[in-house]
């Protein structure tokens, strides 16, 4: 699969699929989910890069699940840097957080996400540690610690792959209001 994923192959809110759960991949997976992954990684790379954005007209993204780009698959892709500047690259196949802290955190201003298009305002919160496990692009078993930002990201792209959209995590009464033991991550 020598495709370039762009901002037209982006599934949009709305669309069905993005309110399913996903169904889990097989392991080891399948050159083809290989090859998906991979081309997930580059999109997100590609919208991260000034010139490369600019040029193909991406929104930069730090996380891309399957059913965002169409396909009912349990697995998701995260390129972010943290807090203290640290670049990390996650490819996650039927990724299942397993502990959580108690504690929790919240983005501000608000997340984003690449299926939608409109500006949502509001505060998600969102475990501040969590531990993941899931298997890699190998279709090796891994357990990941992540706390702070990527904690966030991985939860959000979780989310995805159980069918929801983190505008559903607000506050209902207001989109502002958190619980208790929700601090800023800035």
């Amino acid at each position: 699969m020598n495709y370039m994923l762009t901002m037209k192959d982006i599934v949009r809110e709305g669309n069905e699929i993005l309110h399913q759960p996903t169904q889990d991949v097989m392991i080891p997976p399948l050159e083809e989910d290989k090859e998906i992954l991979i081309c997930m990684m580059n999109f997100l790379k590609n919208s991260q890069d000034h010139d490369l954005s600019e040029k193909y007209k991406l929104r930069a993204g730090v996380g891309l699940s399957a059913n965002q780009i169409g396909l009912n698959k349990r697995m998701f892709v995260a390129f972010l840097t943290d807090e203290k500047g640290i670049q990390h690259e996650y490819m996650l196949i039927n990724p299942k957080i397993i502990s959580h802290s108690i504690s929790m955190i919240y983005l501000p201003p608000s997340e984003g996400c690449l299926s939608v298009d409109r500006d949502i305002k509001g505060f998600v919160p969102r475990y501040e540690r969590i531990k993941v496990k899931g298997f890699n692009i190998k279709g090796e078993e891994i357990v990941l610690k992540l706390k702070g930002y990527s904690s966030i990201v991985i939860q959000h792209e979780i989310d995805h792959l159980n069918g929801i959209m983190f505008y559903e995590r607000f506050n209902k009464e207001n989109s502002f209001k958190l619980p208790e033991n929700c601090k800023s991550l800035y």
